[in-house]
């Protein structure tokens, strides 16, 4: 679950971190009256979950309150990567002496969170890990013993020789940490960590990203989600208790695993073709996950071909059938279907899907290769 800018700095600033002040505007005139509060010059800053925000024209400078207004205008209902805006943070505008990258992830690898340190800040970290990788600095935590002092400090010299300016980045970092384990998050970032020209260390942004099997122990963090800002579909599939994720491609595809549903999208992409969608149904022996599923997979319409791909195992094949029968008896389809079962109760699956017309393979490459084709019109 991702946090917008201004839910992530309040949780920072509860942590102690210092971050300007700012608050959320959704009128032009809300947007100028921040700007006289908080007095000139200020930062109006669009609120949407994705990146490259500045870059699309939704992170504005302004001199003036009248500045405020008018760059809000701009920004408020603005598409940027097809979300509209419908809020802004307006915050004070910090004078920028240099600029840092802190962040923390969970690696894999190490089992660790690892936090990612680099004085070249203010720009993508993908971007400075590809071109210099040596300006980045890297450190495991042990989470037994969380970000101690001297680890802190490591990383606050890695950034800054002024002592003082060390000692204040590492007492970010333990705040941030702090937050990161606290909120239950993937990822958290400040980016970028200012030095103002008075040696002022300030967090003039930041970001969140929550881990989605945190969030039954965190009910104050979930309340903080913002379904307006998710894909439609990921907000219904998520509601019908389905793991879903909207790709671009035009195969769409069902399946019951996530090791199944990673390996079916790499072999429509094997065999040419583009999957719609990360669609996992689930253990569930419940046909009305299938009726959720096929809903939501039918509403996009770059979907050319849907592919189903059941490895029963606890998933009940004939359940799985029982679904696409009624699903597609309750709402014809207007592209073609392609199945594959096998596994529990795949004789009376296929029996089911015979009864009611539908053709089924039990042989995963020729299924997922008849999709392609006729996705692309290879079959035509």
């Amino acid at each position: 679950m991702n946090l917008h800018e201004y839910q992530a700095k309040e949780i920072l600033r509860r942590h102690g971190v210092p971050i300007p002040d700012g608050d959320i505007a959704t009128t032009p005139d809300a947007a100028e009256a921040l700007a006289v509060k908080y007095g000139v010059p200020v930062m109006v800053k669009a609120q949407v979950h994705v990146g490259g925000r500045g870059k699309a024209g939704g992170v504005k400078y302004c001199a003036t309150p009248a500045a405020a207004k008018e760059k809000a205008t701009a920004i408020l209902g603005m598409d940027i990567k097809g979300l509209t805006v419908l809020k802004v943070l307006v915050t004070v505008a910090e004078d920028i002496g240099s600029e840092a990258y802190v962040g923390i992830i969970v690696d894999r690898a190490t089992k660790k969170p690892v936090f990612m340190v680099s004085a070249a800040g203010g720009i993508d970290i993908e971007e400075v890990a590809a071109t210099t990788p040596e300006k980045i600095k890297y450190h495991p935590v042990d989470p037994r013993y969380g970000l101690r002092t001297f680890e802190a400090m490591e990383m606050g010299f890695f950034l800054y020789e002024d002592v003082k300016q060390a000692r204040a980045a590492a007492k970010i970092m333990q705040q941030l940490y702090s937050a990161f384990i606290e909120s239950g998050c993937s990822l958290a970032e400040i980016n970028p960590l200012v030095v103002t020209p008075t040696g002022t260390v300030v967090a003039v942004d930041g970001k969140m990203v929550i881990d989605d099997n945190e969030l039954d122990r965190l009910p104050a963090i979930e309340a903080l989600r913002d379904e307006s800002s998710e894909e439609a579909s990921e907000v219904e599939a998520r509601k019908a208790n389905l793991t879903f994720i909207k790709l671009d491609g035009n195969v769409g595809c069902v399946v019951n695993g996530a090791g199944l549903a990673m390996a079916t999208m790499d072999l429509v992409k094997y065999y040419g073709g583009d999957p719609a969608n990360f669609l996992d149904i689930g253990g569930s022996s419940n046909p009305e996950k299938v009726v959720n599923a096929l809903r939501i997979i039918t509403a996009d319409k770059n979907v050319k071909a849907i592919l189903f791909n059941i490895f029963g195992g606890i998933t009940r094949t004939d359940d799985v059938a029982n679904g696409i029968v009624t699903a597609t008896k309750a709402n014809p389809l207007t592209v073609p279907i392609v199945i594959r079962l096998t596994g529990t109760n795949e004789e009376v699956a296929m029996k089911i899907l015979t009864e009611n017309g539908f053709s089924a393979s039990s042989d995963m490459d020729e299924a997922v290769q008849k999709a392609v084709a006729l996705a692309t019109g290879a079959a035509a």
